[in-house]
């Protein structure tokens, strides 16, 4: 009879890919004094503090992201289409997804490699713009929090027109347009009026910046659908703006269409941080009327 062995399978590390944003002064000096402890727990397989290398073909489980939302941003770029789930240590000011701790980090780490955090998906838009009398788009662009018409240079006043699905909504004479996802209603559209949508809605916001028309106000509508915006006169320097960053300038009848996108941002849910208490913190929402004592 053949004996049988109860041999255990070693557990393969955690494979991380580590960001951040190295432009800031604190980042560089925290990854050195973290590297140590983060490869206690994982193997860095690759790193970039400049936000320019592809990291869509990363083999790994996990991107750490040092900085603050706008180095989350960067690195929802360089993974593309295929997203990894991101531990976001909040090394900037604000930080409505970069809501950790350095301290919190190890304990993250090991949690996350014995399966005991969940992760939460994010919508992500897709931005083309359609040039006329070509087939395919001039430009594309992934992003996650928002995509702007931006009137620019002459900075006069600009008429747009909005379709959902084909179909003409209105004609907006403003200094520009704001679609963003639920990650981004606290950023650019909170700004700008638009309301705060929780991020798990598969929905967006469309907010106009400085409408001439006061009954112009921001319109929640289901991430399903189609979006285009068509500017019939730009200014020169109107442009198509995605998380920030200039996508290219517009021509007339260009067609700027905006679809949810197939790729999700994957952000690891850390006890303790949730989404209110965000909101509450970040926001300085303090809840009571401080009374004068007289």
């Amino acid at each position: 009879m053949a004996a049988t062995s109860n041999v255990l399978q070693a557990v393969p590390p955690l494979r991380v890919i580590l960001l951040g944003a190295g432009q800031r002064p604190n980042v560089l000096p925290e990854a050195a004094r973290l590297r140590p402890m983060i490869q206690r727990h994982a193997r860095i397989i690759a790193e970039d503090f400049t936000g320019t290398t592809d990291m869509s073909h990363a083999e790994a489980d996990l991107a750490i992201v040092l900085g603050g939302d706008g180095a989350i941003l960067r690195s929802a770029h360089q993974m593309g289409e295929r997203q990894l789930p991101v531990v976001a240590v909040n090394l900037g000011r604000l930080g409505f997804l970069a809501g950790l701790g350095p301290a919190e980090l190890p304990e993250i780490l090991h949690d996350f490699a014995a399966g005991k955090l969940g992760v939460i998906k994010h919508l992500m838009l897709e931005c083309h713009v359609l040039r006329q009398n070509e087939a395919e788009p001039s430009c594309r662009q992934l992003g996650l929090n928002e995509v702007v018409v931006w009137s620019g240079p002459t900075f006069t006043i600009m008429d747009l027109d909005l379709y959902v699905d084909s179909e003409w909504v209105t004609t907006y004479s403003c200094d520009g347009l704001i679609l963003s996802t639920p990650v981004g209603s606290t950023a650019h559209s909170l700004s700008s009026g638009g309301p705060i949508l929780r991020k798990e809605l598969q929905a967006f916001v469309i907010s106009p910046i400085s409408p001439h028309t006061l009954t112009n106000r921001p319109v929640v509508d289901s991430a399903e659908r189609v979006y285009e915006f068509v500017v019939a006169k730009p200014n020169v320097g109107t442009s198509v703006v995605v998380d920030g960053h200039v996508l290219c300038t517009l021509q007339p009848g260009d067609r700027v269409r905006v679809s949810q996108a197939r790729p999700r941002f994957q952000l690891v849910a850390a006890p303790g941080h949730s989404y209110y208490r965000t909101l509450r913190e970040k926001l300085g929402w303090g809840g009571r009327l401080q009374m004068n004592q007289q």
